[in-house]
């Protein structure tokens, strides 16, 4: 059933027809709304991912928690962020980017409302289900309306640095900003409600004409063809996908290690005030946004394979040193490097992936690859809790080594992934390009 009355329909077109033949500098600034409500939902997943970690004490010790079962909430945010990014696709369907700009904004309202609440840790888990739901509708919609643009780079980039933005501030908002004024814990979740409602009035009016004709019209324009079937399926017959798959799991996984566990770290073993131990996740995520904003010229000039494998040398590096120094200051100034050679880590393994593959299969492989990464922001952190719940958070930064180490292993083979015809000069007869990419 549509969606659209005819008078929408009709406003709708006419809506185009000005964009069209009307103004440009209306355009423009139309444009750069939608950039900054997006960057403003981005800066929000960052609030919400990275102050998950400041919340391991303060909910273990309200609900007299196990480091085990407190570890459950780095599951619950991944589960829901799956789901949201499956469903994705259909909210486009059938409501058009309007629909994201009002159900994510609600998802995140709903879910903070929940842990505000401090009820039961069931609700809780629930609470942070529905706000990651929120998450994966609203991060691979403004990944691919940003990279749609005719500046996509430098939309993509916007977005993502401002989600290290918002990682890099929770953990001082909420573990350093709150405590010096006497407040509890899930007051931060109070002010997350608020920032939240702001999130859903800037969203829908920014995408308020963003609705299902429109997205349907644009997706399927005239004369494009719809031969696609069985398109994401061969996209695993390539090595290159598992590895990059593979890659991602473990190094999300870490980068959700290393920020989930690094405050409790800090408190437990180095008794370090909750304050100041929230400043090393802070700056982790401060340090990984300047990465993403200034490394990527080191890495066009050394290429995206040698550079990369000189950021994971410098982490490993940087990792051995924060477990042999025991200062405060130290410690946090270490996170803040590890962060920072760690923030182009991510977009390599998407770029190497987009290098390998035919360009029709990039969409269905990057998803895919992602997706993965979403499972090993879940199984890591739960892992190491459960670890160290058996032998100690002393064995931290250990383990955290290890686990680099660990993800360089997999970035090595990704070296050797060739690129075919087809990935490098874009659309082409990919079909006689097939052999030039290394398959299982």
């Amino acid at each position: 059933m549509s969606l659209e009355s005819p008078t929408e329909r009709s406003l709708l077109l006419g809506e185009s027809d000005r964009d069209a033949h009307g103004a440009g500098r209306g355009s423009s600034s139309h444009i750069a709304l939608r950039v900054g409500a997006a960057m403003y939902s981005f800066v929000m997943m960052g609030f919400f991912q990275s102050s998950l970690g400041v919340m391991l004490q303060p909910l273990s010790q309200h609900y007299s928690l196990s480091d085990l079962h407190v570890s459950l909430i780095f599951i619950a945010g991944p589960v829901g962020y799956v789901i949201g990014a499956q469903c994705s696709s259909r909210v486009h369907e059938r409501c058009g980017q309007k629909g994201i700009a009002v159900l994510a904004p609600m998802l995140h309202l709903f879910g903070a409302l929940a842990v505000a609440g401090h009820p039961s840790f069931v609700f809780v888990l629930g609470g942070l289900t529905a706000a990651a739901l929120g998450a994966g509708l609203l991060d691979p919609s403004w990944c691919v309306w940003g990279a749609s643009q005719s500046n996509a780079n430098t939309v993509t980039g916007l977005l993502q640095g401002a989600f290290s933005v918002g990682a890099a501030a929770g953990p001082f908002l909420a573990g350093t900003v709150l405590p010096a004024w006497n407040r509890p814990w899930y007051d931060w979740y109070y002010a997350l409600v608020a920032a939240s409602v702001l999130e859903l009035c800037t969203l829908l009016f920014a995408f308020r004409h963003e609705n299902a004709l429109k997205y349907r019209e644009e997706k399927q324009p005239v004369g494009a063809s719809t031969d696609v079937e069985g398109e994401p399926r061969a996209m695993l017959g390539y090595l290159a996908t598992w590895l990059c798959a593979l890659y991602l799991l473990a190094y999300v996984g870490t980068e959700a290690a290393i920020s989930g566990w690094v405050v409790s770290f800090m408190i437990r073993q180095r008794d370090v005030a909750p304050s100041s131990a929230s400043m090393a996740s802070s700056g982790f995520w401060g340090g990984m946004a300047a990465g993403r904003f200034t490394l990527g010229i080191v890495t066009d000039r050394l290429g995206v394979e040698l550079a990369t494998l000189y950021y994971f040398l410098a982490a490993i590096a940087l990792q051995l040193v924060f477990a042999s120094v025991h200062t405060s200051l130290a410690s946090i100034t270490l996170m803040a490097l590890i962060g920072f050679v760690m923030g182009p880590m991510f977009a390599s393994g998407i770029v190497s992936l987009t290098r390998v593959l035919p360009a029709r299969l990039h969409v269905p492989a990057v998803a895919f690859a992602v997706s993965a990464g979403q499972i090993g922001a879940a199984l890591l952190p739960f892992g190491i809790g459960a670890f160290i719940d058996g032998l100690g958070i002393g064995l931290y930064p250990v383990v955290i080594v290890v686990l680099v180490m660990s993800t360089l292993m997999i970035w090595i083979p990704i070296l050797r992934q060739r690129p075919t015809k087809s990935a490098s000069h874009g659309c082409g007869n990919e079909e006689a390009d097939e052999d030039d990419a290394t398959t299982p």
